[in-house]
C-alpha cells in the first residue's frame, strides 16, 4: 500500500492531478436543470416492465438485509404484481423479478427505496457532458416503503405518490419550465441545510418555485397533493440526488482520476466507484451509524447498518462536506458548531478541490470540499462522513434516529491499488 501510494503521489501524479482538475471542473460547470416528472418505465435507461432498481450495488435477494427485503415486497404489491408481501417475496425467490442496482441505470434512491417502472421519476439534464439522471419522489415521513416498511399503509403512501403527487408536479413542472437545481441548492447552504439530513430550507425554496404554476394545476386532488409537500420537509432531497448524480456520470468517463464518482450502500455493502471505471464497484461492508441520536426507546442495537444512495451528496460538495454550516448536523455531532466544523475541515483534508457555488458562512465563505481522492483517504485513514437516517434493522417500524457514518476504509484501498494497477 505504501509503494502504491508512493507512486500514485510520485510518478504517476501529474497523469492524475490532470485527470482530477478535470473531474473537479465537470462538477463545478455542470448545470442541472430538473424537467419533469415521468414514469420510470419509459425514461430510465435498460429498465425492463419487470424491473426493480433498488439503492447500493448489486446484490441477490438472499444477501439483502430485511429493510432492503420489505421494500422489495411493497414495490412489487404497488406494482400490481402481487396481493401480498408473502407472495411477493415468492416471485423474487422464483426469479419472476429482477432486481437491479439504480445506480448503473442513471438512477439514484435514498435510504431503502425500491422502485418498479410505473413510478414516477423527476427527470434531470446536466448540459456538461449531456447526462441525463433520474431519482424517485420522495414519500414522507411516517409508515413508509423508503424507510424499510412493507405495510398497508406504505403501499398506499406510494400509491399517492404515483397516482396523485406524481401527476400533479408533472403538470406543475410542464408550466414551470426547467429549474436550475443548485441554484436553490446554493441559497439552502447559505440557511442552514447541509441538503442531506437537512434539506428543510431548499425544500422551502423549491414550493416557493413551485407554488404560481401549482394552483393552475387541473387535478382533482391537488389540494391534498399540496398537503402534502407542505409536510414533507425532505421533498427536495431526491431532486438534489438527482442533479449530484449527473453531475458525477459527467465526470465518470475522466480517464486516470483518483476521485470517487459513485458511492452508495444496500445495507449489506457499502460500494465506491471511480471515474475512468465506471463499471467496477469495490466493496466493503455497510458499517453501523456511528454518531447518531435515536427516538426514545431505541439504540445501536436495533438499527440497521447504513443505506441509500444519497451518500451521492457528499461527492459533490453537500452532506457531510457542508456540515460546518448546519446547526442541524452540529446537533447530531455533540451540539457545538465547532463539532460541524471540523467535520468538513476533516472532508476538506481528503478531497483534492472545492465547490465554486456551495459557499459556507461560518467558515469565512469557503466552499465545500468537493471531490474525494482516494489516495488522500488511504494515506490519511480518514473516510467521508455521511449524513443519513437511521432505519430499525428487523422489525420494519421505519426510521428511527438519524446520525453521521463514516464510510469503510478498505473499499478506497481496494480502489486505490487497482488504480496504481492500471495506470502505467
Amino acid at each position: 500500500m505504501v509503494a502504491a501510494l508512493a507512486r500514485l503521489w510520485g510518478p504517476k501524479s501529474d497523469l492524475i492531478d490532470t485527470a482530477n482538475a478535470e473531474v473537479i471542473s465537470r462538477i463545478n460547470r455542470g448545470r442541472p436543470m430538473l424537467k419533469g416528472i415521468e414514469r420510470a418505465g419509459s425514461v430510465v435507461p435498460q429498465m425492463s416492465e419487470r424491473t426493480l432498481l433498488h439503492c447500493g450495488p448489486a446484490i441477490t435477494w438472499s444477501e439483502m438485509c430485511d429493510p432492503l427485503r420489505r421494500s422489495v415486497k411493497a414495490a412489487i404489491v404497488g406494482e400490481g404484481w402481487a396481493v401480498d408481501a408473502e407472495t411477493a417475496a415468492h416471485l423474487v425467490a422464483i426469479r419472476e423479478v429482477e432486481l437491479r442496482p439504480a445506480n448503473e441505470h442513471s438512477t439514484v434512491l435514498p435510504m431503502a427505496t425500491v422502485i418498479g417502472p410505473s413510478a414516477p421519476v423527476y427527470v434531470v439534464e446536466n448540459n456538461v457532458g449531456s447526462t441525463s439522471a433520474y431519482s424517485s419522489i420522495n414519500q414522507g415521513a411516517g409508515e413508509v416503503q423508503w424507510f424499510g416498511v412493507d405495510s398497508a399503509a406504505a403501499s398506499d403512501r406510494l400509491n399517492f405518490v404515483r397516482d396523485i403527487i406524481g401527476p400533479v408536479l408533472s403538470e406543475t413542472l410542464a408550466r414551470a419550465g426547467p429549474i436550475d437545481i443548485l441554484s436553490l441548492v446554493a441559497q439552502g447552504v447559505l440557511m442552514g441545510d447541509d441538503v442531506h439530513l437537512r434539506v428543510q430550507a431548499t425544500t422551502n425554496l423549491f414550493l416557493k418555485e413551485l407554488l404560481p404554476f401549482l394552483i393552475r394545476s387541473s387535478h382533482s386532488r391537488t389540494a391534498d397533493a399540496a398537503g402534502f409537500l407542505s409536510r414533507n420537509h425532505m421533498m427536495f432531497l431526491n431532486v438534489a440526488m438527482a442533479a449530484a448524480k449527473s453531475l458525477l456520470d459527467a465526470a465518470a468517463s475522466v480517464r486516470n482520476s483518483s476521485i470517487v464518482t459513485s458511492m452508495a450502500r444496500n445495507g449489506t455493502a457499502y460500494g465506491i466507484r471511480l471515474s475512468g471505471m465506471s463499471d467496477r464497484w469495490f466493496l466493503a461492508g455497510a458499517p453501523p451509524v456511528q454518531q447518531a441520536l435515536y427516538y426514545p426507546g431505541f439504540g445501536p442495537d436495533v438499527s440497521a447498518p447504513d443505506i441509500g444512495d444519497s451518500a451521492v451528496l457528499e461527492l459533490v460538495g453537500l452532506g457531510g462536506a457542508a456540515a460546518a454550516n448546519s446547526p442541524a448536523v452540529a446537533a447530531i455531532l455533540g451540539g457545538r458548531m465547532a463539532d460541524a466544523i471540523d467535520a468538513t475541515q476533516r472532508m476538506r483534508r481528503i478531497c483534492a478541490g472545492e465547490s465554486g457555488r456551495f459557499r459556507m458562512p461560518f467558515l469565512d465563505n469557503a466552499g465545500t470540499p468537493l471531490g474525494v481522492d482516494v489516495r488522500r483517504v488511504v494515506e490519511l485513514s480518514i473516510t467521508p462522513s455521511v449524513s443519513t437516517g437511521i432505519i430499525h434493522a428487523s422489525a420494519g417500524i421505519g426510521q428511527i434516529g438519524a446520525g453521521v457514518a463514516s464510510a469503510p476504509l478498505e473499499c478506497f484501498t481496494e480502489a486505490m491499488l487497482d488504480l496504481d494497477a492500471r495506470i502505467e
